[in-house]
C-alpha cells in the first residue's frame, strides 16, 4: 500500500480503506507467535528525541523478537501530518503516533491541554511529577473513550519565542501572526499576547515562516534548529514559557488483539526508548543552542526576571479560562501532583 493517498481519492475515504485493510490481521490474532508489522508515524525529523526514541524502539524490539516483530518508522510527516495522524490511529491506519499532548484536547479529551498553559511549569522535574504519577496514568485511563491506549509519556523541553524583532514583552508580540499548533490553549495565549495565532501543521511552519505567511512561532531549541527556522527567524527568546510533551498511544484494537507477551516486549522496549528520550531532551537542546550560537544567524534574547513577571501576569487569563472549561478538579489534581517530593 502506499505510504501516500492517491491525489483522486478524498484523505477521509482512503483513511477509511487503510483502517479496513488494517483490522485483516486480526482475524489471524489466535495464530501462535505470528508475525507483526507495527507502523510507527510521527512528524518530526529523527535527529529530534522523538526521531530518536522511534529508531531506538525499533531497533529494541525487532531485536529482541528476533526480527519477527518490524517496526516500519515514518517520520517527518511521511505518512501522516499534524491534522490527521490522530484520525489516522483511531482508524487503524497506523498502529503507533507520539502526537504532542496539544492534539488530544481537538478529539475530545481537554484535559490534557493542561500541559500547554503557559508558566506552568519551573523544570522537567515538576512535569513528571505529572506524567509518570496518578494523573498521568488518569489522563490515560480517558483514552479509552476514544479508541486509544497511552503507552508513555516523554518530552522535548521548553518552547522558545522567535520573530524577526526580540518578543520580551507583551508589546513585542502587538499585531504578529502567530503559528501554533491546534491548541484552544495556545490560540488563546497568543491573543493574551496581542498576537494573532495562526493554527498550522507543523511541517509547513518554516515555509511559512520563509513566505511571510506567519511572523513568528514557539519551539524547543532542537526543533527551531532540525528545522532551519534559524534561517529564516532573526531573533530567537528564551522565555521558557510553555512544556512541549507528547505521548506515545495506540489503536486499543491492535492493542488488544496481540498476544501477553508481545504486549510485553513491546511496551518494555518502549519504556526504555523512552527513558532515553527524557534523558537526551536536555542534551539536545543544549546543543542546538550551542550550535545556534555559532551559526550566526539569529539573535538570542533572556528575558530579566521583571520581564518573565509580566510575560506571566498577561497569560493568567488562559489559566482561569481553561480551569472553568475543564472543571476545577483537574487543577486540584495538578496542584497535588506538583506538591509532591521530587522521585
Amino acid at each position: 500500500m502506499s505510504a501516500h493517498p492517491p491525489q483522486q481519492i478524498p484523505r477521509r475515504q482512503w483513511l477509511a480503506t487503510c483502517a479496513g485493510a488494517a483490522l485483516l490481521p486480526f482475524a489471524q490474532a489466535s495464530a501462535a507467535q505470528r508475525d507483526i508489522t507495527l507502523r510507527f508515524s510521527h512528524v518530526v525529523t529523527e535527529d529530534t528525541p522523538k526521531g530518536r526514541a522511534a529508531s531506538r524502539f525499533k531497533a529494541l524490539v525487532e531485536a529482541r523478537s528476533s526480527g519477527r516483530i518490524t517496526v516500519q518508522v515514518f517520520p517527518d510527516g511521511q505518512l501522516y501530518g499534524d491534522h490527521d495522524e490522530m484520525q489516522a490511529l483511531q482508524l487503524g491506519a497506523v498502529d503507533m503516533v507520539a502526537p504532542s499532548l496539544s492534539k488530544f484536547g481537538r478529539i475530545g479529551l481537554p484535559e490534557f491541554e493542561l500541559f500547554d498553559l503557559p508558566f506552568l511549569f519551573e523544570d522537567l522535574s515538576e512535569v513528571r511529577r505529572v506524567t509518570l504519577g496518578a494523573l498521568g496514568q488518569r489522563l490515560f485511563n480517558g483514552l479509552k473513550r476514544q479508541g486509544l491506549v497511552g503507552l508513555g509519556f516523554f518530552d522535548n523541553g521548553f518552547k522558545q519565542m522567535s520573530a524577526n524583532r526580540p518578543l520580551l514583552a507583551p508589546t513585542d508580540f502587538a499585531g504578529l501572526r502567530m503559528r501554533v499548533q491546534a491548541s484552544r490553549v495556545i490560540a488563546d495565549q497568543m491573543r493574551a499576547l496581542g498576537a494573532r495565532p495562526v493554527t498550522l501543521a507543523f511541517s509547513e511552519t518554516r515555509r511559512a515562516l520563509a513566505t511571510g505567511v506567519v511572523d513568528g512561532t514557539e519551539n524547543p531549541v532542537s526543533n527551531f534548529w532540525t528545522q532551519g527556522m534559524h534561517q529564516v527567524q532573526s531573533d530567537l527568546s528564551l522565555t521558557n514559557h510553555g512544556y512541549l510533551g507528547y505521548a506515545v498511544v495506540t489503536n486499543q484494537r491492535f492493542w488488544e488483539h496481540l498476544q501477553a507477551d508481545d504486549r510485553e516486549l513491546i511496551n518494555q522496549a518502549l519504556q526504555e526508548a523512552l527513558e532515553d528520550a527524557r534523558q537526551i531532551a536536555d542534551v539536545q537542546n543544549e546543543a542546538a543552542l550551542a550550535a545556534l550560537r555559532r551559526s550566526n544567524t539569529t539573535r538570542i534574547h533572556r528575558l530579566s526576571a521583571g520581564q518573565r513577571v509580566r510575560l506571566q501576569q498577561a497569560v493568567l487569563p488562559v489559566h482561569q479560562a481553561l480551569a472553568r472549561r475543564i472543571g476545577p478538579d483537574w487543577f486540584q489534581a495538578l496542584q497535588d501532583a506538583l506538591a509532591q517530593p521530587s522521585a
